[in-house]
């Protein structure tokens, strides 16, 4: 398991699926404003590869995000991750009951270490709708600058939403001691 100073990154556990498929994928506007596809059900038991992990698929690692005493926090992602180019994107969901408690902007550092540190990563990147201010605060805590706006590129809930890209180097992380 990665540690930070609140959370654990850890492999998915099954009896973690249960948890995220209720209180993350089930939620239809949460669902929504995290993933670049349509909303649609999972039914029970499915293998579905928001949920269940695939440990063959090298340039995609989930984590379930946990509580350093073991509960479960919501879900984290490096994915997309491009070993020519040394690069990859963030991604994080947290449960409704675990957000404003700073667990995000530690997930970001966890990521950041496991991206930068054990990947040998160059490059970071996370895309977010402009109003998710939460997102974009644990971002830039953890050194992410802001490199573009991607106008009404996500279609969520009947509208479109303007996206933020965010990019950090590894010349110009500042990990802190945890990780």
């Amino acid at each position: 398991m990665l540690s930070g100073g609140k959370v654990g990154l850890r492999a998915r556990h099954e009896d973690d699926i249960p948890i995220l498929r209720a209180e993350l994928y089930d939620d239809v506007v949460n669902s929504s404003r995290a993933e670049s596809r349509p909303w649609r059900p999972i039914t029970p038991g499915s293998k579905d590869s928001r949920l269940v992990v695939d440990d063959k698929e090298q340039g995609h690692v989930p984590f379930s995000v946990v509580e350093l005493d073991g509960g479960t926090l919501g879900t984290a992602v490096l994915w997309g991750i491009d070993n020519h180019n040394r690069s990859a994107h963030i991604g994080l969901g947290l449960l409704p009951s675990s957000r404003g408690k700073g667990y995000g902007t530690d997930v970001v550092a966890v990521l950041c270490h496991y991206g930068f540190i054990v990947r040998g990563l160059q490059r970071l990147q996370i895309e977010t709708l402009s109003d998710n201010a939460a997102m974009l605060r644990s971002a830039e805590h953890n050194g992410f600058v802001r490199e573009g706006v991607l106008r009404s590129s996500a279609w969520v809930m009947g509208e479109f939403l303007d996206e933020v890209l965010l990019g950090l180097l590894v010349q110009d992380w500042k990990p802190d001691s945890k990780g």
